[in-house]
């Protein structure tokens, strides 16, 4: 028996290249978030772009494997994976240009994800097929030669998936990442290619080396990204406001805070001097109150108590540690801040009991144009934040919506009204009965809501009559934790915004 015969394992081979299948099916999320989002329709997308590239695979692999399998065609194949895999760093930065043509959302995301993935995908999903035609040597053990080589193919998709999902990306980034798995799957072409000879070895690896250059390798690796996490690409830019210089900071593809480093108390965001001014009142009260804000990001509302407030006390729940690090090392947060952050998920630490009421105010900041969690825009989870309030406590969220549409805007507005007795909407733009989209700020209370301070920030909230015009428009839908269609109800919106 040679070596080669002795270092084959089908097991193996099926094990790694269906690990990087699901490597870059976990890839994909991170690669798309700052060009279409994250939603549930990314996630539909992607599923559904790699499952096909796969199922096509398996097919075309069976084809091929009835006419040319060998070891060194299994190494063609490895190779060509290997490519398919570099096209997706090249093409990341070519689409990432591109503008959504005039189709449904749906298609535009199915097609954009499919230029990038499902090329790779498919040139994977041939393998299997491969590795089995090569592996059936006793047709008496055809069962048990299949079933293990599928049980290993399973056990290296979920090895993939949690290498990745808990490590890879964390400790790389995405696009070091990607290059990795073609680097794997290059090794592996050199290695069964190698059984025709040294001399189709030698020309894979000059191509593969052509390959990096013409792709400019060093550029496709430098990260757009100030810092990669496991939730978000976090950048910072400088822009002028108004004639000063302030950072923003984006998480994705969504600029989430302005923060002024110079005067940290100036809310340059319209819905934060909404936020301010539908406080005005209840601070004259309550100077010395408890606030917990649901989202971090930039820090800038929470430093603004902190500073104005100083006697306040604030609670922060925000979910990517290095979001807060980068307020910390880029957006001025102070270490020695009295501010207390929570690394956790806002509603876990809400069921949980990690924080304890009574809050005299609670800040919703999680929601980031049409980034939002649903477990945190439920029936449900109104009424535990309802639960840690005091008596005459004040709940505030902003949302992106528009009036036109509004679908997102009637169903949460209607959700907190079976909590909170009353519930006032504030729309944070000049021409929002027009506009494609528009930041709306909500707030709520058991108690009647002091909105007095409001106009003198330049926006009108709507009267109970213009609130309760704006509801009928449609059939009451309550959002609950069984049934919460947020993709659905902001696609409208996101499509007329795109166009």
């Amino acid at each position: 028996m040679s070596i080669r015969q002795k270092l084959w394992n089908p097991n193996a081979v099926v094990f790694i290249s269906s690990a990087c299948i699901m490597v870059i099916e976990l890839v994909a999320g991170r690669i798309t978030a700052p060009q279409i989002g994250v939603s549930l329709y990314t996630w539909t997308s992607i599923i559904g772009v790699v499952l096909a590239g796969i199922s096509l695979g398996n097919y075309l692999g069976g084809r091929l494997a009835d006419r040319f399998a060998s070891e060194g065609f299994l190494g063609l194949i490895f190779s060509l994976a290997s490519f398919a895999s570099l096209s997706i760093l090249w093409l990341t930065n070519w689409a990432h240009e591109l503008n959504p043509p005039d189709v449904p959302l749906m298609v535009w995301i199915v097609a954009y994800i499919a230029l990038l993935f499902f090329l790779p995908s498919m040139v994977l999903g041939c393998i299997s097929p491969i590795v089995v035609k090569l592996s059936l040597s006793d047709l008496k053990r055809t069962g048990t030669t299949v079933g293990k080589i599928y049980a290993c193919s399973s056990v290296g998709s979920i090895a993939g998936t949690f290498a990745t999902g808990f490590f890879l990306i964390s400790w790389f980034g995405t696009r070091t990442v990607v290059l990795l798995v073609a680097v794997v799957l290059f090794l592996m072409g050199l290695y069964f290619l190698s059984a025709k000879g040294w001399r189709w070895a030698i020309l894979l690896l000059v191509l593969f080396v052509l390959a990096l250059g013409l792709l400019q390798w060093k550029q496709l690796l430098e990260s757009t990204c100030l810092r990669e996490t496991n939730y978000f690409c976090i950048k910072v830019h400088e822009e002028e406001i108004e004639g000063k210089a302030v950072l923003k900071l984006i998480l994705d593809r969504l600029v989430h805070s302005y923060v002024d480093l110079e005067d940290p108390t100036r809310l340059v965001y319209g819905y934060e001097q909404a936020y301010a001014a539908v406080l005005q009142p209840f601070l004259k009260q309550h100077p010395d109150l408890r606030a917990f804000f649901i989202g971090g990001g930039g820090y800038t509302f929470p430093r603004y108590l902190e500073i104005l407030y100083p006697q306040s006390e604030v609670d922060v729940a925000e979910i990517d540690p290095q979001v807060t690090e980068v307020a910390h090392h880029v957006l001025g947060l102070p270490r020695d801040t009295h501010i207390r952050t929570y690394t956790r998920d806002a509603r876990i630490l809400v069921e949980e009991g990690t924080i304890r009421g009574p809050y005299e105010v609670v800040i919703g900041d999680a929601f980031n144009d049409y980034s939002v969690p649903y477990h945190l825009t439920t029936l449900e989870f109104d009424q535990a934040i309802a639960d840690m309030l005091t008596d005459d406590g004040l709940y505030v969220v902003n949302l992106v919506d528009s009036f036109r549409r509004g679908h997102f805007l009637r169903a949460y507005v209607r959700t907190m009204q079976r909590t909170f007795a009353h519930v006032a909407v504030i729309p944070v733009a000049e021409g929002w009965e027009d506009s494609v989209r528009t930041t709306f700020v909500i707030a709520a209370s058991q108690v009647s809501l002091d909105l007095s301070q409001v106009p003198d920030s330049g926006y009108i909230p709507w009267s109970e009559e213009e609130l309760a015009g704006f509801l009928a428009m449609e059939p009451p839908l309550i959002l609950t934790d069984d049934y919460v269609p947020v993709d659905n109800l902001l696609a409208p919106v996101y499509e007329d915004s795109e166009s």
